[in-house]
């Protein structure tokens, strides 16, 4: 018998309780930096310096923290379900808790590329310095989709909740374009849970809200789930 699909959706909140700082807060800022001055092209071409720090920093502060109840809990799902995570966190903490299909819809932390060739992707948890090059002598870059350039896996994430018999949204606003998007690819008869404790999402069919962290809000979804 085919397992039922889940597709999850993740953003911030949920490594926020690993110990990782979320994306940017209220007034733009990341880490005290203009996002745009460190998640650019324009900023790398302007200080690639300052954009190759900030990703080190990042970089070294993954390194330390580790996954939490709620990235375990859904890989425990996996025996029941055929469970496919989408995060826009560029961290790894998803499979390092053992979830076995998580597509990064914004780039990873760990990995870098190529200035010349963007599918010329290396393994990378070191830092990355200038004079750091690929094979064919460019300059590498943190392997990061950046604000203005194309969310390549767009595509295959939208089919991913198109097939979905159920869907998890996991500590993200889902305001940020153009992954808020993907709630609109849901199939009619999916349900839908989300979690986050600001939830900002308007009310439609099969919705359940859960208005908390990841790490309490998940084991109760999964628990109505699996009644």
């Amino acid at each position: 018998m085919e397992k039922q699909r889940i597709v999850v959706i993740t953003g911030a909140g949920i490594s926020a309780e690993s110990g990782l700082k979320t994306f940017r807060d209220s007034n733009g800022l990341w880490e005290g930096h203009d996002v745009m001055k460190v998640a650019s092209p324009q900023g790398w071409a302007d200080n690639m310096e300052l954009v190759l720090d900030f990703y080190n920093q990042r970089r070294r502060q993954l390194l330390e923290v580790h996954p939490n109840a709620a990235h375990k809990a859904l890989v425990a799902l996996e025996a029941d379900y055929d469970v496919h995570i989408i995060t826009q966190n560029v961290d790894d903490l998803h499979e390092r808790a053992g979830s076995s299909q998580v597509l990064h819809l914004h780039g990873e932390l760990l990995k870098v590329r190529s200035t010349f060739d963007e599918d010329l992707v290396l393994d990378w948890r070191s830092d990355l310095n200038a004079g750091d090059l690929c094979e064919h002598n460019f300059q590498l870059r943190p392997h990061i989709v950046w604000f203005g350039e194309m969310v390549p896996l767009l595509e295959p994430a939208a089919q991913l909740v198109s097939q979905a018999d159920h869907v998890f949204i996991i500590g993200t606003s889902m305001q940020v374009y153009p992954a808020a998007s993907l709630i609109d690819y849901a199939p009619s008869h999916a349900s839908i849970y989300f979690i986050d404790p600001k939830p900002a999402v308007a009310p439609r069919k099969n919705l359940t809200i859960y208005a908390e962290t990841a790490t309490t809000g998940v084991p109760k979804v999964i628990s109505e789930l699996l009644k």
